[in-house]
C-alpha cells in the first residue's frame, strides 16, 4: 500500500490550482453548458473550494481527512460504484466542485479517467493542458492583450508566452500597426478586424520569413514573433531586417 504510506505529502509541495485564481487570470467569457463523460485524471488540476487540502497530484495535505479518504478507498476497492464527480472545465483543464476524495482515490489506484458531470466555462485566454499556477501571471497578461487585440479562437488556442511583458509589447505593436494602416487611408472598423488583419498581414508573413531562414523552428508562431520583436526593439530598429533571425 505504497500510496497509503505516502498519503499525506510534506508541506511546501505545489498544490491544486484555485479555480478563482485561474478564472481571474484567464477571463470569463460565458458558459457552454453541462455534459457527462469520462475525464482524464491527469487533466484534473484544480479545485473550486478546497485547493489547500490536496497537492497537485491529489495526495492529501489536510491530515484530518485521512480517515474519510481511507474509508472511501476501502469501499471502492470492495467494488463500490461512486457517482460522477462534479467538475468545471476551463480550456483543457478541469477543476473539482464536488468529489475531491473520489479523484484522489482514483488516482491512487492508477486509473486513467473518472466519470464526471462537467460545466464548461469559456475564457478569453485559453488554458492548455500544461498550465499550472506559476503560469497564471503570464496568462493574465495574455488576457489583457486579447482584450486589446481580440484574435480569433483558432489563434487563441495556440498562444503561449512565458513573460508577461511580451504580451504588452505585442499589444503595442498591433495597435501601432493598425495606426499606420489607418494613416495610409486603410482604416479598420473595430478591434476584432485589427486583430485579424495584424495577425494575417503582419505576424504570419514575418514568422514564415523567420522560419525560412532557419530561426524559431521549435517555437510557437507567437513566440517567434515576440522574440523577434523584442530583438528588434533591443537593437533600436524600425524595420524587420533579414539578419534579425540571427537574434532568435
Amino acid at each position: 500500500m505504497t500510496w497509503l504510506r505516502s498519503l499525506v505529502r510534506g508541506r511546501g509541495a505545489p498544490g491544486l490550482i484555485p479555480f478563482g485564481d485561474a478564472l481571474d487570470a484567464l477571463g470569463y467569457d460565458g458558459v457552454m453548458g453541462r455534459r457527462q463523460e469520462d475525464v482524464p485524471l491527469s487533466s484534473v488540476v484544480g479545485s473550486m473550494s478546497r485547493p489547500g487540502d490536496f497537492d497537485q497530484d491529489f495526495r492529501l495535505v489536510n491530515r484530518s481527512l485521512q480517515d474519510c479518504w481511507r474509508r472511501l478507498a476501502g469501499e471502492v476497492r470492495a467494488g463500490l460504484e461512486t457517482p460522477p464527480v462534479d467538475l468545471v472545465q476551463l480550456g483543457e483543464l478541469y477543476f473539482v466542485v464536488d468529489g475531491h476524495h473520489r479523484v484522489s482515490v482514483a488516482r491512487s489506484m492508477g486509473r486513467a479517467s473518472i466519470p464526471a458531470s462537467i460545466l464548461r466555462v469559456c475564457t478569453i485566454a485559453y488554458a492548455m493542458c500544461c498550465l499550472r499556477a506559476a503560469h497564471l501571471p503570464s496568462k493574465a497578461a495574455e488576457r489583457q492583450f486579447l482584450e486589446r487585440v481580440p484574435l480569433p479562437a483558432a489563434v487563441r488556442d495556440t498562444l503561449w508566452l512565458d513573460r508577461p511583458a511580451d504580451w504588452m509589447r505585442l499589444a503595442d505593436d498591433a495597435e501601432a500597426w493598425g495606426f499606420r494602416r489607418a494613416m495610409e487611408a486603410r482604416p479598420l472598423t473595430d478591434r476584432a478586424e485589427l486583430a485579424q488583419a495584424w495577425w494575417t498581414a503582419q505576424v504570419t508573413p514575418e514568422v514564415e520569413r523567420l522560419r525560412a531562414s532557419g530561426a524559431g523552428q521549435d517555437l510557437r508562431d507567437v513566440q517567434v514573433y515576440a522574440t523577434a520583436l523584442a530583438a528588434r526593439d533591443r537593437l533600436g530598429r524600425l524595420d524587420w531586417a533579414p539578419d534579425l533571425a540571427d537574434e532568435l
